[in-house]
């Protein structure tokens, strides 16, 4: 965990205390021992947990604010990311992690009460769902996901549940000229406009990403999200 905290320092400019390095490490562990029970993820050396899912979430911090006590709700979270790491480093987010997976969903459960992250909650449902729920719906200050759906679903998953002035932040891949181009109709149609596009490469040369956010300049109409499975199926371009 030191080369993780000096990687993290040095890379980032993102300083990891004792405690959190202690978070962390416990919850390392048990995605390791939860694993073998839930299948939760094909990442299980301990060197790729680090970069590919925690340094991995911690880029989303370039573009974040830290220290700024924020609501963020994570779609699609799996086992916790981005959303969890980004809850080590930043106490002052207001967490709500959303997966529609029960054993997923019951993991993210485990690790927020072994770690002690208040404020945070889990919530087993679909973001079509929870898109036109009231406790929901433009609520957020952030809306994040990592590879959970090509860009012009993702938005409409995602932009729904920010409130006007707030952003969506895409973890995509690295080549999304087309992708971004097939989104402009949906992201205009759900409130946002695209503000910035940063390229980021894992070490130790473990992948590229690219974060995109999306800002919301208008509320989105109340018809969106459409009802579950409708997004992927007949997305929005």
């Amino acid at each position: 965990m030191d080369a993780f905290q000096q990687l993290v320092a040095h890379n980032l400019d993102i300083s990891i205390s004792n405690v959190q390095r202690e978070k962390f490490r416990l919850f390392e562990d048990l995605l390791i021992k939860w694993n073998k029970r839930y299948n939760l993820t094909s990442i299980t050396d301990p060197d790729e947990i680090r970069i590919k899912h925690f340094y991995d979430s911690l880029t989303c911090l370039l573009v974040i604010p830290t220290n700024v006590k924020s609501s963020l709700v994570d779609i699609g979270t799996g086992a916790g990311f981005p959303g969890i790491p980004l809850k080590i480093i930043n106490p002052e987010i207001q967490l709500t992690l959303v997966e529609s997976i029960t054993k997923k969903a019951d993991f993210c459960k485990i690790v927020l009460r072994e770690l002690g992250l208040k404020n945070s909650r889990v919530v087993a449902s679909r973001a079509e769902t929870i898109g036109q729920e009231p406790t929901h719906r433009e609520q957020y200050d952030w809306a994040v996901a990592r590879a959970v759906a090509p860009l012009p679903v993702l938005v409409e998953y995602l932009l729904p549940l920010v409130q006007v002035g707030g952003s969506v932040l895409a973890q995509k891949g690295f080549e999304l000229d087309a992708e971004i181009n097939q989104s402009r109709k949906a992201i205009f149609t759900f409130g946002g406009i695209i503000k910035s596009e940063l390229p980021i490469s894992l070490p130790k040369k473990m992948g590229n990403r690219t974060l995109i956010q999306i800002e919301k300049k208008k509320k989105t109409p109340a018809i969106y999200p459409r009802r579950p499975g409708s997004p992927k199926k007949n997305p929005l371009i």
